[in-house]
């Protein structure tokens, strides 16, 4: 308050502040002459797009991260991915949870809004169970990708890569030290599926896993929210592999020279990859343009709540769509799984949809006036991109400007931290916002 000695802020107010300062301190280790391969300091700029872009799980970059980082640099960019999809409140727990501290309540509140709960009762049980199921998924998709790395890069190279490629993975973050993406294993099974069920993993959310492993054996006691995310998880999947399988098939750029069964394995991954990870099999600037525009709305729904992955997420999407739905039939209620959706949460979803779609216009329009040379459909795939998380591009390492990587860097800030604490920040201010007296209905035209 006002006039004290100590600012309470709220809880929305530290993750933001929390996130802004873990990569203000990863800039600074980056801009360290140390974490470039030929020994100069890469900027703070560029070191700022680069912690921001692992902070937020983007995996945008300005320089090829396999060639540019040492050692230092690229275990810097690692374990600020792994502390940005993780959270900061998780990571601070840990620590805590590690030095024997007991967690507070003001403590408890931040990790219900870090971790998108709907109350404060198990927050610290879920944390432990985050912590530890993120490292033991983590570590078996590092032993299964080492089965193949290590036969190509030997021993130490091969381990490395299994780790960053695991963590990469799981946080949905997409940064690669190959090179090219996935691009030279598009035709490796193991590789391919691994990352898959990684980055499903990771963007599914960790109360759906404890839904799952506590009542595996009694589908019938699933929450509604768990029916909600796998059902749309699903829709979106099935519709993602088919529609780039139909349409790629022939495209010699991308799917046509490909025999069949890496036609199929590069469609699933495709149809995965975009919703937050950002990696690659196939090359992304020589999709048709109705795939294009497909992977754009991909990104911009992205995964499901609680989870390392980006854009509005996959419950907030349905909802949309279910409340369309009862529209049409003419319904008062808007219903599914015969449980009926509040009225707030449609009000919330609504939202939160038209915030991240005002975001991403708004990018759009400003990248239209400082890039000429791209067309306006890699411009909004640019946009939707850096704000889903995602850090897809169409074509080379893109050249951007100082204006541009500002833009960036907001942008994926925004992305990271908005649909986060937004939805937790509706909820309180709704609760306070409660009036004594209603006012008389009025009548608008719709449509």
């Amino acid at each position: 308050m006002i006039g004290n000695k100590h600012i309470n802020f709220n809880p929305a107010q530290v993750l933001s502040f929390g996130f802004a300062g873990l990569i203000i301190v990863g800039a600074g280790l980056l801009s360290l002459p140390l974490a470039s391969v030929d020994g100069n300091s890469i900027g703070f700029i560029d070191a700022l797009f680069t912690s921001a872009s692992a902070v937020s799980v983007t995996g945008f970059v300005v320089v090829e991260t396999a060639t540019h980082w040492t050692l230092f640099g690229k275990i810097v960019i690692i374990i600020l991915v792994q502390i940005g999809g993780l959270g900061i409140m998780t990571m601070a727990t840990l620590i805590a949870l590690l030095l024997g501290k007991k967690i507070t309540l003001k403590e408890r509140i931040l990790l219900q809004e870090g971790l998108n709960q709907f109350s404060l009762e198990g927050v610290v049980k879920l944390t432990r169970y985050i912590i530890i199921s993120t490292l033991s998924i983590e570590a078996i998709g590092a032993v299964l990708l080492a089965t193949r790395f290590i036969p190509i890069y030997g021993i130490k190279k091969g381990i490395c890569f299994s780790i960053f490629h695991s963590i990469s993975a799981f946080c949905n973050a997409g940064i690669d030290i190959t090179g090219n993406s996935i691009v030279p294993f598009a035709d490796d099974v193991i590789i391919n599926l691994v990352l898959v069920i990684l980055i499903i993993a990771g963007g599914l959310g960790y109360s759906v896993y404890i839904d799952l492993i506590t009542n595996k054996k009694n589908i019938k006691k699933f929450s509604l929210h768990t029916r909600f995310v796998l059902l749309f998880n699903t829709i979106l999947f099935v519709i993602g592999f088919a529609f780039i399988f139909v349409m790629e098939y022939n495209n010699p750029k991308t799917l046509g020279n490909l025999p069949l069964v890496e036609k199929i394995i590069a469609s699933i991954f495709q149809a995965v990859s975009p919703r937050s990870a950002g990696f690659y099999s196939i090359d992304i600037s020589g999709l048709t343009l109705p795939t294009t525009f497909l992977i754009i709305m991909m990104m911009f729904i992205g995964g499901s709540p609680g989870s390392t992955a980006g854009g509005i997420k996959t419950t907030t999407f349905g909802v949309l769509i279910i409340t369309i739905v009862s529209v049409l039939k003419g319904k008062t209620d808007v219903e599914i799984f015969k449980k009926r959706i509040p009225h707030e949460l449609i009000y919330r979803a609504l939202a939160v949809i038209g915030l991240a779609f005002f975001v991403v216009i708004l990018v759009t329009m400003i990248l239209t006036l400082t890039d000429a040379e791209s067309s306006f459909l890699d411009i909004l795939f640019k946009a939707t991109s850096t704000f889903a998380t995602v850090g897809l591009h169409r074509g080379a390492i893109p050249s951007l400007s100082f204006f541009e990587k500002i833009v960036f860097i907001l942008t994926m800030f925004a992305g990271r931290v908005g649909p986060l604490t937004l939805g937790f920040a509706l909820a309180r201010r709704q609760s306070k916002t409660k009036a004594n007296f209603r006012y008389p209905e009025g009548k608008i035209m719709i449509g």
